[in-house]
């Protein structure tokens, strides 16, 4: 990889990492990016997971104390997360470079919708779940069936994962917002550390690239809690989704016509 792919990388893994503090949706940016430098979809989707689950991970152990008892519910949602995220990954090496080529546009554009409305999303779950209970968290078993699917898409794709995870945890966590969000966060990263294994073993991981967007991430992640105190969330907000836009039009098409 030459100077400027890596420089490249550099700087949408530092735009990432800074919009993923103030508003979220990195994946928009950098996975994007990875196809800019010549990778194939596939390999980009790949070296986009293993490039973005550390962040997940500072993000779970950082909030660590407000995660649920380790009980019967709580375990058996982190083994949805990670079946889940096995069978996507798989899933993802079984299909075809061309398959995957129609489907890009579609997963872009899925997942900007996902971060657009987001938040009203979440907080229409969380209005709901707070009338209906109204007490301390409790990860609830019956919430295995709906992580499932969640955890399927997160190990194929990712892009808008965490607006997926929060919906369905709240619910598993009675309404909480921040066990919801400490949970979202662990299964997060167990989610993309399987997936990656799986990546890695069939070689679709271009490591450098991933390293180098990474080490971009990570600062910018310090950059942007540092000015999330006085940044523009909203307008944040819509430039990410309407950037989301523009790719989903774009790669439709490149890849359709």
């Amino acid at each position: 990889m030459d100077i400027a792919s890596t420089a490249l990388l550099a700087t949408a893994g530092l735009v990432g990492g800074t919009i993923a503090s103030l508003a979220g949706g990195a994946a928009l940016i950098t996975f994007p990016t990875f196809l800019a430098v010549g990778l194939t979809p596939i390999a980009a989707i790949a070296t986009n997971i293993a490039a973005l689950t550390p962040g997940s991970l500072i993000a779970a152990l950082s909030d660590r104390t407000q995660l649920p008892p380790l009980d019967r519910g709580f375990v058996g949602l982190v083994l949805a997360s990670v079946v889940g995220a096995g069978i996507g990954a798989v899933l993802l090496m079984l299909t075809s470079s061309r398959v995957f080529e129609i489907l890009v546009p579609l997963l872009i554009g899925f997942a900007t919708i996902l971060f657009a409305f987001g938040e009203k999303i979440s907080a229409v779950v969380r209005a709901r779940a707070l009338a209906k209970h109204g007490r301390e968290p409790e990860i609830k078993l019956t919430s295995i069936p709906m992580l499932l699917p969640v955890s399927v898409y997160g190990g194929y794709f990712g892009a808008g994962l965490g607006v997926l995870l929060i919906a369905v945890l709240q619910l598993a966590t009675s309404g909480e917002y921040r066990p919801a969000n400490a949970t979202k966060n662990l299964v997060a990263a167990l989610n993309g550390s399987v997936a990656m294994m799986v990546f890695a073993v069939e070689g679709s991981i271009n490591w450098p690239a991933a390293l180098s967007m990474m080490c971009g991430a990570l600062i910018g992640s310090v950059i942007g809690a540092r000015i999330a105190r006085h940044a523009p969330r909203e307008i944040m907000r819509w430039v990410v989704t309407a950037i989301g836009v523009v790719l989903t039009a774009v790669y439709a098409w490149r890849y359709w016509f």
